[in-house]
């Protein structure tokens, strides 16, 4: 083994997936996170089948499963006014080998934190990085004036990470004119295992359930010319939420409506970056490539990432391992952060011949060709990246 010890920046879901596929290929790894207490706010994820390569690969399918994640059944599009329904994908057609699965983000990073302690990394909490060096070996730099060496530091920190910011300049993000509510509802909708697209002019809700049914996550996307902050923990009024989605009807105005606590996020674009690697340094997830959440593919990024970076160092000199690293994933993560972009223009379709004509495709495909729609995500779900 080439690389003998690592330092993991951020116990996000990438972060930890990093840390704990690194130890088990035999590597002391350090997790550094600057909060008190490794945690994760209230909300949920899909980890669609390329991600669950990971987590099986990893050992960990079962203990997800343990946290009464809800196997999805299929993605319906349902138009706005009524709830009726525009197209379905079956994502139990071709999808047998890894589950498509919703699951709630604490639950995720818990059971990864618990691969993580089983790997012997070691966590020190409350420790801010306020600079890292590339160089042989690359050095961090702490608030509280620590130093520290390893032969591998990866940074996944999420988009504001300093790291990024060395290799590559600071990040021209732009406000997308886009903002996100999140909110957990209890299931007292009989919402089914699927997640429910509802489509509406300049605005669209994401629902699935979670924990065994028992919750319902929410993202409700709307267009503004208003900029909102960057965070997924900034507290709003659901009143605002239920004021966007005043027009929306059907099981979609009921969850709206059982809303009482959410969070508003601005979607913000920023750039893949290019420079994700140098001299011993690695960005990883967010931190690397940055996507909109219209695919639903930030996590199963990350985990795939965590993958591959493990596997590349494992038996190379660390600057050839760290080039291929970013060789193997660059055009991925490209092509779907160009698709995830391209979905909030075909949710957000006005009234007019264009939507009719969208919705009249939709339906038609659905009907008469379930397969070919399905199909179409082949080479996002059918990727496995711990098969040679």
């Amino acid at each position: 083994m080439t690389v003998s010890n690592a330092i993991v920046i951020g116990a996000g879901i990438g972060g930890l997936a990093a840390a704990a596929a690194l130890a088990r290929r035999g590597m002391a790894v350090t997790l550094l996170e600057q909060a008190p207490v490794v945690s994760e706010v209230g909300a949920g994820l899909q980890i669609s089948p390329n991600g669950m390569a990971v987590l099986r690969a990893m050992g960990l399918e079962a203990k997800l499963k343990e946290r009464s994640a809800v196997r999805g059944q299929a993605v319906v599009l349902n138009d706005y006014k009524a709830g009726r329904q525009v197209a379905r994908l079956d994502l139990m057609r071709g999808q047998a080998d890894y589950p498509y699965m919703f699951v709630h983000r604490a639950d995720l990073i818990d059971v990864l934190f618990g691969a993580a302690k089983r790997g012997n990394v070691s966590v020190e909490l409350g420790a801010q990085v306020e600079k890292v060096v590339p160089g042989g070996p690359p050095t961090l730099l702490l608030a509280d004036h620590a130093r520290r060496r390893a032969e591998l530091i990866v940074d996944a920190g999420g988009i504001h990470s300093k790291t990024r910011a060395t290799l590559n300049g600071d990040d021209a993000a732009q406000f997308s004119g886009q903002v996100a509510w999140r909110a957990l509802i209890p299931n007292r909708f009989d919402h089914p295992a699927e997640a429910h697209v509802t489509m509406g002019p300049g605005r669209h809700l994401v629902s699935y359930p979670l924990r065994g049914g028992k919750l319902i996550n929410l993202v409700a996307v709307e267009e503004r010319d208003t900029w909102a902050p960057e965070g997924w923990s900034i507290a709003d009024n659901p009143a605002n939420l239920r004021r966007a989605f005043g027009a929306f009807g059907g099981r979609a105005a009921d969850m709206i409506a059982a809303v009482d606590h959410c969070t508003l996020w601005g979607l913000h674009h920023h750039p893949v970056a290019s420079v994700w690697q140098q001299n011993g340094v690695a960005l990883l997830g967010d931190a690397a490539h940055p996507t909109l959440p219209f695919l639903a593919q930030g996590a199963n990024m990350a985990l795939e990432d965590a993958w591959v970076l493990a596997s590349c160092v494992l038996n190379q000199p660390i600057d050839q391992a760290l080039r291929r690293y970013q060789s193997i994933r660059e055009a991925r993560v490209r092509r779907v952060i160009k698709t995830a972009a391209g979905n909030a223009a075909r949710y957000h379709l006005h009234p007019g011949m264009t939507r009719t004509a969208a919705h009249l495709g939709l339906r038609l495909a659905s009907r008469l060709a379930p397969g070919a729609m399905i199909g179409a995500f082949n080479w996002l779900y059918h990727h496995d990246v711990t098969t040679p």
